[in-house]
């Protein structure tokens, strides 16, 4: 009986309990909705970073892109002027790299591609001011050729115009300088060494004896020459014994026979020649013609007959 007094107290003990309970639960559901609104707030923020961060990553590229381009042009144009593109050409190589890099990038990496695209807009500014400059040194040479070329051209013409008078005098040169002969004699020696002059009888042609002279000749050169000599008969066929010494020359692109051949000293004092040819056989009738050459032109004819 004497502890009934007490209930009052632990009825208001247990109620301070209560309250406390729903205190403590109420600072609990208090900081859990900061705690939520909180979150959600990082998480509407971390949308917006990543969204700028795409946004970024996204422009970032489209420049790369149109810097790759610019690049392209730039090199076309700097090859032209015969300007240095290893420059470019590395740039380019490198921007193709982040291009083809398919790795999602964080913003770390952004900013060290516009870092890089910074860079390069730089290195664009400065191309296009190095192309400025050989355009305009490329005009001046360009000009500078022009007036070149319209002397050289002019001077050209005057050195054909030379060269063809040249040509002209050499050919004229060429002509004048051919050596000629005359007094063209053709002997008949016999048997007994007795010389007798055309028209002689064939049984008095052991050997012929051709003489001449070579024309005096001021502008033809002091130096040897070949002469070959063709005895041709009635029939036009030419004598030829490679035993005695024939053979064969070649007269305006043609192979012909020669009767016979001697080295000479030409030293303009109308030296005489003279051919001996032994046929070894009788000779028919009629008139034998006689050609003398040297190089690639006649010297001069003669002829003789037999009866």
């Amino acid at each position: 009986m004497s502890e009934q007094p007490k209930k009052p107290e632990v009825f208001q003990e247990k109620k301070s309990r209560v309250g406390l309970i729903f205190a403590i639960l109420a600072v609990i559901i208090i900081v859990q909705g900061v705690k939520i609104f909180m979150d959600h707030e990082d998480k509407l923020e971390l949308k917006e970073d990543i969204a700028v961060e795409e946004s970024e990553h996204a422009a970032t590229m489209q420049r790369l892109n149109e810097i790759q381009a610019d690049l392209e042009l730039k090199i076309v144009e700097l090859e032209k002027l015969g300007g240095d593109i290893t420059e470019l050409q590395a740039a380019k190589e490198e921007i193709e790299k982040e291009l083809q890099n398919t790795k999602k990038r964080d913003k770390a990496t952004i900013s060290r591609i516009q870092n890089k695209v910074s860079g390069y807009e730089e290195l664009l500014v400065a191309k296009d001011k190095e192309i400025e400059r050989l355009a305009a040194l490329n005009e001046q040479l360009y000009t500078e050729n022009k007036d070149l070329k319209v002397e050289a051209n002019q001077l050209n013409r005057t050195i054909n115009e030379l060269s063809e008078e040249q040509l002209n005098l050499q050919g004229k040169i060429d002509v004048a300088s051919k050596l000629a002969i005359q007094n063209v004699k053709v002997i008949a020696v016999s048997s007994r060494g007795r010389e007798s002059e055309s028209p002689f009888k064939a049984r008095q042609v052991m050997q012929l004896k051709v003489t001449f002279n070579i024309s005096k000749n001021d502008v033809a050169p002091i130096e040897g020459k070949q002469l070959m000599m063709r005895v041709m008969d009635p029939q036009g066929n030419v004598l030829f014994d490679v035993a005695k010494g024939s053979g064969t020359f070649f007269y305006l692109g043609k192979e012909e026979f020669y009767t016979a051949t001697q080295e000479i000293l030409f030293d303009n004092s109308q030296q005489e020649v003279i051919f001996f040819y032994e046929k070894g056989s009788n000779y028919e009738t009629g008139k034998y013609e006689i050609e003398v050459y040297t190089e690639d032109y006649k010297m001069g004819t003669g002829s003789f007959e037999i009866k």
